[in-house]
């Protein structure tokens, strides 16, 4: 008796984004729980309050990782990548009681994924393929290529904006809470910008065609 075929696990957009940014949310609900009701005068208490919520970000990544692989399978390249970040600027944040680590987390983050892109691009290849997997199905090499680049320049953008609020918005001047808020709403929002603009040139290049054969599309290299 022939064997069923096995189907793979549907992907849900809700649950995707619930693991992308649960954990920030969690981070975020944490903060403003336990955040003294004047930072800027009770910086001690700012401080305790960002090394509770950093505990509570790097529960939720944990719990994040293990759902992904629970419910959709698999645990994307990227979200191994962030989760190891979180989890070791976390851990100098709660260890050191210092927020400036958990504030340097995004830098990193967005510096790695940048060198990671730059370097594909350096050799050839469109390393946010790989990263993304099949997000984008029927786009060409070249709009991979693209893609690549654009999100790497875009990272070392964020990362550069990111510095320049850490200075003027951190545990000193009680401005803490207005870095979060900033990078919880502001930084979310322009990634999605970012992405609708990059439609017209993924159209370009074959987004809405069928996807080519594995070999077809990446022809093998000597």
């Amino acid at each position: 008796m022939a064997s069923q075929p096995t189907t793979k696990k549907p992907k849900s957009t809700w649950l995707n984004l619930a693991i992308d940014f649960g954990p920030l949310l969690v981070f975020f609900l944490a903060y403003r729980h336990f955040s003294p009701a004047d930072a800027t005068k009770d910086t001690y208490g700012a401080a305790f309050a960002v090394t509770r919520s950093t505990a509570a970000f790097m529960v939720a990544t944990v719990i994040a990782l293990v759902i992904s692989k629970w419910k959709l399978g698999k645990i994307a390249p990227m979200l191994w990548l962030s989760a190891v970040l979180i989890i070791g600027f976390g851990a100098l944040t709660v260890w050191l009681g210092d927020p400036d680590y958990i504030q340097m987390k995004p830098t990193g983050v967005y510096l790695l994924f940048a060198a990671i892109l730059f370097g594909g691009l350096l050799r050839g290849k469109a390393m946010l393929r790989y990263l993304l997997e099949a997000a984008f199905e029927g786009l060409d090499q070249e709009g991979w290529l693209k893609l690549s680049r654009n999100w790497a320049v875009f990272f070392v953008m964020l990362a550069v904006g990111n510095e320049v609020l850490r200075h003027f918005y951190n545990k000193s001047n009680g401005g803490f809470e207005t870095w979060l808020w900033i990078k919880v709403w502001g930084v979310t929002s322009l990634s999605f910008l970012f992405t609708f603009t990059q439609l017209p040139m993924l159209l370009r290049h074959g987004l809405t065609q069928e996807a080519k054969p594995e070999a077809e599309a990446n022809p093998p290299h000597d």
